[in-house]
C-alpha cells in the first residue's frame, strides 16, 4: 500500500525541530541529559580541557586549526591515513600546514596509531558505539559516525576556532587558504561554475567554516535537523537546509569551492598546475579507494619531477584528465 503524504504530520515534525533547536541554542546546558554531557563547556569536564589542549597547540595565528577524522580501520601502515600525511609532505608549500592538523580518532586504537604518527590527536568517544571498523555508506553506523562529526565540529566554533574539516581520503597538493571566504566554503562533487550558485552540488569532505555566531547557530540547526529528516546523511541534510528561510535570515554566506582547485573523482581537476586538493568522492570501498588514491599520489609526483616548461604542457583544462583515477572508483 502506498503511504500517503501527510502535511499536517510533516509540519508538526518542523514544528518540534523548531522548538528543540530554539531550546538547545539558547539553554545553558545544552547537553544535559541528552547523552552527551561530556561535550558541556565547563572548566570541570577534562574531555573539553583536553579539546583546548590540543586545540591551543595546533592553532595558526588567527585561531584556525586543520581537523580530520580517524577510526581503526582507515588508520593501519599502508592505509588511508598514511596516504593522506604523505601528500601534504610531497604538495607545494603544505608540509608546513602539519602543524596545524588535529587528527580526531574515533576509536581507542586509532588513538593509539595517531599518537605513534602525529603530534595532535584528540580521543572522540562515543558510550555505547564501536567506530573502529569501516563504515559502510549510509549504514546505520556511517549515519551515527556522520552526525556525531557534525556535532563535534559545532562545539569546536563554539570553542572560538575556525576550522578546515578535510576527509581523510583527500590528497592536500597546494596550500588552500587563499581560495576560503566567509563564513562557510565548502567542496562541490558537482560544480555549476558559479562559486555562490545553491544549486552546486555540496560535500561535506572539504570545508572551511568561521567561527561566529552565524556559523555556529547553523551547525545547532543542521544537527538538530537530523530528525526532520531520519536516515539521511548529513551532506543530503545540508542540501535541503541551504535553500531554508530560517537558515536565510541567518545571513550565513556559503561559498562553493571550483573543481578547478578542489577536484574528486565525481568531478576531477584536469589542471595539475592549479589543483589544490582531490578527493576520493563518488567511491565506495576502501580498498577502491586506496587503490586510486595511491595512482593520484603517483601521477602527482610524476607531475612534480617534471620541469616548468613540460608542467605547462600537461594537464590544461582544454586536455583529457592527467589523473588516471578513477580508475577501480568507476565500478
Amino acid at each position: 500500500m502506498v503511504k500517503r503524504f501527510n502535511p499536517l504530520y510533516s509540519l508538526i515534525v518542523f514544528v518540534i525541530v523548531l522548538v528543540g533547536w530554539l531550546l538547545f541554542c539558547h539553554s545553558e546546558d545544552p547537553f544535559e541529559g541528552n547523552g552527551y554531557s561530556w561535550l558541556r563547556t565547563t572548566p570541570s569536564n577534562p574531555e573539553r580541557r583536553e579539546l583546548v589542549k590540543v586545540l591551543k597547540k595546533a592553532s595558526m595565528g588567527d585561531r584556525t586549526v586543520i581537523l580530520t577524522t580517524l577510526n581503526q580501520a582507515w588508520s593501519g601502515p599502508g592505509s588511508v591515513i598514511d596516504l593522506f600525511l604523505e601528500s601534504f609532505r610531497i604538495g607545494e608549500g603544505t608540509e608546513g600546514l602539519l602543524n596545524h592538523l588535529v587528527i580526531v580518532a574515533m576509536d581507542g586504537k586509532a588513538f593509539d596509531q595517531c599518537k605513534s604518527m602525529h603530534p595532535h590527536c584528540f580521543s572522540l568517544t562515543t558510550p555505547g558505539v564501536d567506530f573502529a571498523a569501516e563504515k559502510r555508506f549510509m549504514t546505520p553506523d556511517y549515519l551515527k559516525l556522520m552526525w556525531r562529526r557534525i556535532d563535534f565540529l559545532r562545539l569546536v566554533l563554539e570553542l572560538g576556532y575556525n576550522f578546515v574539516f578535510t576527509d581523510a581520503d583527500v590528497m592536500w597538493f597546494r596550500n588552500p587558504f587563499r581560495h576560503f571566504a566567509e563564513d562557510i566554503t565548502i567542496a562541490c562533487d558537482f560544480y555549476m561554475g558559479n562559486p555562490m550558485d545553491t544549486s552546486n552540488r555540496a560535500n561535506g569532505g572539504f570545508k572551511y567554516v568561521k567561527s561566529n555566531a552565524m556559523t555556529i547557530e547553523f551547525y545547532k540547526y543542521w544537527y538538530m535537523a537530523r530528525v526532520l529528516y531520519p536516515n539521511s546523511h548529513d551532506q543530503s541534510v545540508f542540501e535541503i537546509i541551504k535553500h531554508a528561510k530560517i537558515v536565510n535570515r541567518l545571513g550565513l554566506q556559503i561559498n562553493y569551492l571550483d573543481t578547478t582547485y578542489f577536484g574528486g573523482f565525481c568531478q576531477p581537476s584536469k589542471n595539475m598546475s592549479k589543483v589544490c586538493t582531490m578527493h576520493a568522492n563518488c567511491c565506495v570501498g576502501i580498498e577502491r579507494k586506496l587503490h586510486d588514491l595511491r595512482l593520484v599520489l603517483d601521477d602527482w609526483k610524476n607531475f612534480s619531477a617534471l620541469s616548468q616548461p613540460e608542467k605547462s604542457l600537461i594537464g590544461s583544462s582544454s586536455s583529457p584528465s592527467p589523473w588516471r583515477a578513477p580508475n577501480k572508483c568507476k565500478l
